[in-house]
């Protein structure tokens, strides 16, 4: 959808979701697993740390604004689990589950409130962060398992963002894997052993700023998603994740008179709700309700509504 700079837009792939669903319109299918596809396997992805950049500077979803916003990735990753709901595609049940996890990781305090957003710029360059250089990679996995990692994620000398590589996805990962000469699961072995040892060494890096302030409504979309993800997935610590949310939210983001506020920060919360605080947090509070049975977040839902 549009030309660069090309931002995700979740809600309209919900809604061809949803049109598929009740019209079995192969077209509105296809056009959210083509743009899925795409996007999961491009250096809009942070393919090691999980997570979705901002917005795509080219019209490939390949070079992003390398900041992270918790709104994106709370509708992402829900979109990217209804799509694997409906297609069975395991590389969407990946990318939601590594992109909640980013979430749980990276974006969560300890009172269990979700942070706003990580910046661009690290050590005074936009994308520091994530960018390798094939020597760099080599020194940290050794150099046979480092030519595989260069084949799999685009890896160059030359680079293709200011002398170094974004990790992107350019091929097919069977026909890697026979080219190697290996099985498909030998392959997803290596690439897991050496992205898990480039992600440990990136986190030795001075990391971007983070925004710790959080906004009530961007948390409301979070609770959802992690109550829906919980519920499909079986996992107890996205459970657990979303009910100590929903509860920090509603001890510490109302006011006297239990009407929502709009921000917290450093203890303090400020300025009224907004109508989109309201609808999102009760929308979290309902699928929580739904993944527990959970009475108190029923109650809790229906005093906001009302």
């Amino acid at each position: 959808f549009g030309s660069a700079p090309k931002f995700p837009q979740p809600m309209i792939h919900e809604f061809l979701l949803r049109y598929h669903s009740r019209t079995n319109d192969a077209q509105a299918l296809s056009m959210v697993d083509f743009t899925l596809e795409c996007m999961a396997r491009g250096g809009m992805y942070d393919q090691l740390g999980g997570g979705f950049h901002r917005y795509s500077t080219d019209p490939f979803w390949m070079v992003p604004h390398f900041e992270k916003m918790l709104y994106d990735n709370a509708l992402l990753s829900r979109l990217y689990l209804h799509t694997y709901l409906l297609t069975g595609n395991l590389q969407y049940l990946r990318i939601t589950q590594e992109t909640l996890d980013y979430v749980l990781r990276e974006m969560t305090s300890p009172q269990g409130g979700f942070y706003s957003t990580q910046d661009a710029d690290s050590e005074g360059k936009e994308g520091t962060y994530y960018l390798w250089t094939p020597g760099e990679i080599e020194s940290v996995v050794g150099k046979e398992k480092a030519d595989v990692f260069y084949r799999y994620f685009g890896v160059t000398q030359e680079g293709n963002f200011e002398g170094r590589s974004i990790l992107s996805i350019p091929g097919d990962h069977s026909e890697l894997a026979q080219e190697l000469g290996i099985s498909d699961e030998e392959l997803s072995d290596v690439l897991e052993e050496t992205r898990n040892k480039l992600l440990a060494r990136r986190q030795g890096r001075v990391p971007p700023a983070r925004d710790e302030k959080v906004v009530t409504a961007w948390n409301g979309l979070a609770l959802r998603t992690l109550a829906e993800a919980a519920s499909v997935l079986g996992r107890q610590d996205y459970l657990l994740a979303a009910a100590s949310n929903a509860s920090f939210l509603l001890a510490n983001l109302k006011d006297g008179n239990g009407r929502l506020l709009r921000t917290y920060k450093d203890g303090q919360a400020r300025l009224k709700g907004y109508l989109e605080d309201y609808a999102f947090v009760i929308d979290g509070l309902l699928a929580l309700h739904e993944a527990t049975l959970d009475l108190n977040w029923l109650r809790e839902a229906r005093t906001l509504a009302d």
